[in-house]
């Protein structure tokens, strides 16, 4: 590897040509990059003192030796959103010189129209591409080429073509003594020239450890570079167009994060840990150290594998799976939790490789939206499903798909489990489902409860049928107690439906919203039949209500019936213990200056406080124990570290974390409760 200073005219006037590889990200720079640049080129010619402007780095593998009659260019893998962008103000000069008058053409020596085009933009005996000094990936590659050549624009909204335009309407706006700042300012551009030996440096390594003050690449961007980079001109073109371009294509559609989950989710499978999402190149590239990479093949055999499972990842979040059954479930799983996509891939894999059938893909989908749902409706933190389904990934029998699926959800234990029906329906009927975030769901799914015909219910909203402000007429119609049940019975299951009267309903009788216009009685909407038929609406019909949802509920998203001995042979290997991986997790995040007691954290991972506290005080590698303290903010009684050479004050301690001790009491308002720790290691659902 070569690394020098270089004047970036003299760099470009030298180069036969630099090419962009074709895995390499568009040209994306915007007016606020471009105007950066041009007011650096201009402060940078307006000073006499200043004889040079840094302006970062241009990293490029050399050409290889090619043949007499065909010549390779190089490749530039860093800078080029830079270099573009330069090269569109030589354009953009070049064009508005050759405007002017003969005698005006050349405003310092060396910048006329004819020699910015002939020294650093064209290759002036060449042909086709060959001709142009820079060449773009494919998407590029003709707007840069018709700026070059001064020719009207086939695409007007291209970032090449905008910016070109910018930066011809800051030139129109400059004087003779403005044209020869500029020329001066480009003349003084600098840039570290960096030159990799094809063979003998590795372009990657090189790439991660500039300090480039371009935009910053995505995880994806890195993931592409790093399977791409180093492979010969021919074999990039063919990987990128077979594999990775349509990849990007899918996943530009939904945003770049959703490549970066479902590589996540790729590496969950594979791998068995979970890479937190600003990790996953990095935890890529392990990945891929680990495969056979003495094999010609292996970058190739990796980038292909992504492919195929970006495709069954692609089928079932962005809803273009075939297949109507499946569908439905991959929407399902989709509404209720994101964390289940390890397992899915490893479902849909079994199902392309003719492991799992049909039936039984649908059977276990159907076991796992009953596990989502069932847990969201019980309120059980969800920050335990990664790990579940990560274990689930490499749990399966596929000899036995079914039965060790089933089995070893329904003996996850404590915050793991799978709710059954006694718990599912108590809280089904009886918590506060309006402030659930997937009542909608939940709605929709009664709403077409064993019918053929769906019905949309995205148009309509959900609707209290006892309004949430009490008139005198609700009053008289829910009786002396109508206090209480207006308090308990409010926002439960029972007196929610759908509606597209919601304004008019407002806080009117219960006979006007079913008689008036559009009311309960004119309803479309199944949800809505067992209202047709009440003439009041009391705590008792509310109850009955509850009751007949929660039976349609119960054979929807039913509890999984398999025998205990099926239960034995897959149960959880954790199922008779405590599994104090969430404690572990959470104390690892506690933020600075904050603190917790035993209670809350008891409360948020499901224990109780005298058996957390034996665990901390016997448990050499929990960390921040120190930080779990009385119910009033006191230093555990008897606190020790773990190593016994450890001399430290844990006070001092405590206070280099942030945590104010007041009186021997840490800050009341410094304390995070059990809610509050759970957000900390909350998974996305």
């Amino acid at each position: 590897m070569k690394a020098v200073d270089t004047n970036l005219l003299d760099l470009l006037k030298k180069s036969e040509r630099f090419v962009v590889p074709i895995y390499q990200r568009v040209y994306s720079w915007g007016k606020d990059e471009c105007a950066q640049l041009w007011k650096d080129i201009m402060r940078a010619g307006s000073r006499d003192s200043l004889a040079n402007h840094f302006t970062g780095s241009i990293v490029y593998i050399e050409r290889d030796q090619g043949s007499n009659t065909a010549k390779e260019p190089d490749l530039l893998i860093d800078g080029q959103q830079r270099v573009t962008t330069v090269t569109l103000v030589l354009a953009a000069l070049a064009s508005h010189l050759q405007q002017l008058p003969p005698g005006q053409q050349e405003p310092v020596e060396g910048f006329s129209s004819q020699k910015i085009r002939g020294k650093y933009l064209t290759n002036v005996y060449e042909e086709g591409d060959e001709f142009f000094k820079l060449t773009l990936t494919d998407r590029d590659k003709d707007a840069l080429q018709r700026v070059i050549k001064d020719l009207e624009p086939l695409d007007a909204d291209s970032r090449v073509t905008v910016n070109f335009r910018y930066f011809l309407e800051q030139i129109a706006a400059l004087d003779d003594a403005g044209l020869k700042t500029l020329c001066e300012g480009l003349n003084k551009l600098v840039v570290v020239d960096v030159k990799l030996s094809r063979g003998q440096d590795d372009p990657q390594l090189v790439f991660e450890s500039m300090n480039a003050t371009g935009k910053k690449l995505t995880q994806a961007d890195l993931i592409r570079n790093f399977v791409l980079m180093d492979l010969a001109q021919g074999l990039q073109a063919q990987l990128y167009n077979d594999y990775w371009y349509p990849m990007e294509r899918v996943f530009a559609k939904h945003g770049e994060r959703r490549f970066d989950e479902f590589v996540r989710h790729y590496l969950t499978m594979k791998t068995r840990k979970i890479p937190r999402l600003d990790d996953v190149y990095e935890a890529y590239k392990e990945f891929a150290f680990g495969s056979d990479s003495s094999d010609p093949a292996w970058k190739e055999k990796l980038v292909a594998d992504l492919y195929v499972f970006s495709t069954y990842f692609s089928n079932m979040a962005f809803g273009v799976e075939r297949d109507r059954q499946l569908k439905q479930r991959f929407d399902e799983v989709e509404q209720l939790a994101t964390v289940a996509y390890p397992f899915q891939l490893r479902l849909y894999s079994d199902y392309e490789s003719q492991r799992l059938s049909h039936s039984d893909f649908v059977q276990v989908l159907d076991a796992l939206i009953s596990y989502l749902f069932r847990r969201n409706i019980c309120g059980i933190p969800t920050n335990s499903l990664n790990k579940t389904f990560n274990t689930l990934v490499h749990r399966v029998n596929p000899e036995d798909y079914v039965a060790s699926v089933l089995g070893y959800l329904l003996s996850l234990p404590d915050y793991r489990r799978f709710p059954n029906d006694e718990e599912f329906i108590d809280k089904l009927e009886n918590e506060d489902v309006y402030f659930n975030k997937k009542k909608n769901y939940l709605l929709h799914k009664l709403e077409n409860f064993d019918s053929k015909e769906v019905v949309p219910t995205a148009q309509y909203t959900v609707e209290h049928i006892m309004p949430q402000k009490v008139t005198p007429q609700w009053k008289a119609e829910l009786g002396d107690n109508w206090e209480e049940v207006h308090r308990y019975f409010l926002h439960t299951l029972g007196n929610l439906t759908l509606t597209g009267y919601n304004p008019e309903y407002s806080n009117r009788s219960f006979a006007e919203k079913r008689e008036m216009k559009g009311g309960f009685k004119e309803s479309p909407l199944r949800l809505n039949q067992f209202l047709r038929e009440r003439t009041t609406w009391s705590q008792a019909d509310i109850e009955q209500r509850a009751s007949d949802l929660s039976a349609k509920a119960m054979k929807m998203w039913g509890y999984p019936s398999v025998n205990q001995e099926v239960i034995e042979r897959y149960s959880s290997s954790d199922r008779h213990t405590f599994d104090w991986s969430l404690t572990h997790s959470i104390l690892e995040v506690l933020p600075y200056g904050t603190w917790t007691n035993y209670q809350e954290l008891a409360e948020a991972v499901g224990t109780g406080p005298q058996a957390l506290a034996q665990h901390l005080s016997n448990h050499a590698g929990c960390p921040q124990a120190y930080r779990v303290m009385t119910w009033d903010g006191h230093l555990a009684e008897g606190f020790r570290w773990s190593d016994e050479q450890d001399d430290r004050d844990p006070l001092v301690v405590l206070h280099e974390d942030g945590v104010q001790m007041i009186d021997g009491l840490a800050d009341a308002d410094q304390r995070l409760n059990s809610a509050q720790l759970l957000e900390l290691v909350e998974e996305g659902e």
